[in-house]
This record gives structure tokens, C-alpha cells and sequence, in this order.
């Protein structure tokens, strides 16, 4: 569990820094690039995510959301939520604490604990279902953007909008989430 989570805050297992690419600037200029010829601006998008620890325990088939709920909320957490396993979403410096914490008070086993960027909700945009060549170009580019070799994950601040389940699952499967 604790590789995990070191993993999540780009450390290795002893806590030493991972070096993710050998060469930051080629990686960054190559991604300016696909994003230029997509269309778009290279700026910062911090503002647009919050730094999140999520907890993934395996489904566990006595408990659900709500028999989680008291024990995660007195152990950090700030949400609860099932997305086939039981999520707890925390505050980074408190994951491993509340991994810990829910494993041996609920006998949950831990599927995954990292540190992710979480799209805050209210700067989200709704991808519209009018626009097919946007849609295209969009999965396009996140393929392209996942193809890189450098590239561990693809945050975006995208809401499902008018999409159908199906094509917005298409999107989701490009994504990290």
C-alpha cells in the first residue's frame, strides 16, 4: 500500500524522487506541440483541478457506501463514493493514514491509494453531442496524447454533457479518473 501511494506522489518505495521522463522539456515541448496542432492554448490549468488522495478498496459484498461512511469521515475523509469498489476520496497528506485506518477497522483490502488531480465541478465543461467533429477530434487527440510514451495519466475538466452513456464511457476510458 505504501508503494502505491509513494508512486501517486512520484517517490519511489524508499522515498527518493522518480524521475518520470529523462528529458522534461522534450516531453513538455513535444505535448505544447499536440496541443497546438489540435487546436489549442498551452496555459496553466492548475486552478481547474484540486490535488486529491483516492482510495479504491475492493468491492466488498456486506458493505456499501453507507456502512463506510462514519469510519471513513473519522478516519480524513472528505467523500465517499462506489464506482464498482468503494472510493474514499481524502486530502493527500492523509491517504496512507486513511487507507490504514479503513483496512483495520472494516477489513477493507485496498485496491488502489494515490494522489490524483480531481476537475473541480463548477469549471467542467459539458461536451455537446451537436458538435461530431469536436467529439472526434477531442478522442483524437486524447489518443494521441495517450500514445505518448512519457505520459502516465490525462486529466480534464470534462462533464458528460448531452453524450450518450456509451460515447461519454469512450471518453472516460481515455482518461484518467
Amino acid at each position: 500500500m505504501e508503494a502505491a501511494i509513494n508512486r501517486g506522489q512520484s517517490k519511489s518505495s524508499t522515498g527518493a524522487a522518480l524521475t518520470e521522463t529523462d528529458n522534461s522539456k522534450r516531453t513538455l515541448d513535444e505535448l505544447k506541440h499536440l496541443v497546438k496542432k489540435a487546436g489549442g492554448l498551452s496555459t496553466s490549468a492548475s486552478h481547474l483541478f484540486e490535488k486529491k488522495g483516492k482510495i479504491t478498496f475492493e468491492e466488498h459484498e456486506n458493505l456499501g457506501v453507507d456502512d463506510v461512511l462514519d469510519e471513513a469521515i473519522e478516519a480524513g475523509a472528505l467523500d465517499v463514493t462506489q464506482d464498482g469498489g468503494i472510493v474514499v476520496w481524502t486530502e493527500p497528506n492523509n491517504t496512507m493514514a486513511a487507507a490504514e485506518t479503513l483496512t483495520e477497522k472494516l477489513g477493507l483490502k485496498v485496491q488502489t491509494a494515490e494522489i490524483v488531480w480531481d476537475a473541480n465541478e463548477e469549471t467542467k465543461s459539458p461536451l455537446d453531442n451537436t458538435n461530431r467533429e469536436a467529439i472526434a477530434a477531442l478522442k483524437h487527440f486524447l489518443d494521441q496524447v495517450q500514445d505518448h510514451g512519457d505520459v502516465s495519466a490525462i486529466y480534464a475538466n470534462v462533464a458528460q454533457g448531452n453524450l450518450s452513456d456509451d460515447e461519454w464511457e469512450e471518453i472516460q476510458d481515455r482518461l484518467y479518473s
